[in-house]
């Protein structure tokens, strides 16, 4: 959606948010406060959503840290004529698929909603230009095996793109929820769920896939270009499988 189309939002959603700063304090701008709902999982009000927006998409023009997220950075994204690879060319629905999908979104958010308005006055406010390309999302259609790779890629790969929401290898600690699997400990469980099928397959079925056959929790989809075949092998290595 472009920025004319979607109607900048003048002080409607302040005033939700006076009450919790004070009577003296300043309450935040419409980008400050799209901000706070960008980093907040309560943004989704399910009990059982541990994601926000900022836990799969960065804001800088490269992730910091060496992050490896499901989700491309949001830097320039109202600048970009279409979103999920083409899929989507309206910014609140690309916005919507990731709420509903995802941060387990009862309803999409409506167009006039406080929460839709703010959250587009922090994204233009991390769009500067006027124009930025369109990103392409290569969706895995069929699950194969992938060559194996380093042990110590394999480190660098769980530490940038799992770690965060599985927390550590083994041991779970510092895990997002806990919903969120335990790796690869997890997979002692597949011979009876998932009979017949190598635990690799099961594993890379959900990265690629995610929830969207409902046997990926309730994770995003990792596209090639979110993670490449030569990462998934490595790993793959590291986690044993």
């Amino acid at each position: 959606m472009s920025r004319a189309s979607w109607k900048l939002w003048p002080c409607v959603a302040l005033a939700l948010v006076t009450s919790a700063c004070g009577d003296e304090a300043e309450p935040p701008t419409a980008a400050e406060y799209g901000e706070l709902l960008f980093r907040d999982a309560r943004l989704s009000e399910s009990q059982f959503n541990a994601f926000s927006c900022a836990t799969c998409h960065a804001t800088t023009p490269t992730p910091l840290n060496g992050r490896m997220d499901s989700g491309y950075t949001l830097h320039n994204v109202v600048s970009r004529p279409d979103w999920w690879g083409g899929y989507e060319t309206n910014l609140l629905d690309a916005v919507n698929f990731c709420y509903v999908s995802f941060m387990r979104g009862v309803q999409p958010l409506p167009v006039d909603s406080p929460q839709s308005r703010a959250l587009y006055e922090y994204l233009v406010s991390i769009s500067p230009d006027a124009q930025a390309p369109a990103l392409p999302y290569t969706v895995v259609k069929d699950i194969v095996e992938v060559p194996r790779g380093s042990l110590e890629r394999g480190q660098t790969v769980y530490r940038a793109a799992c770690q965060e929401c599985h927390g550590e290898l083994h041991t779970g600690e510092g895990r997002l929820t806990e919903l969120a699997s335990i790796l690869p400990e997890v997979t002692r469980d597949y011979d009876e769920l998932f009979p017949g099928i190598p635990h690799s397959l099961v594993v890379i079925e959900k990265v690629r896939h995610g929830q969207f056959f409902h046997i990926g929790g309730n994770m995003p989809a990792y596209s090639l270009e979110a993670l490449s075949d030569a990462d998934m092998g490595a790993l793959l290595t590291y986690m044993g499988l």
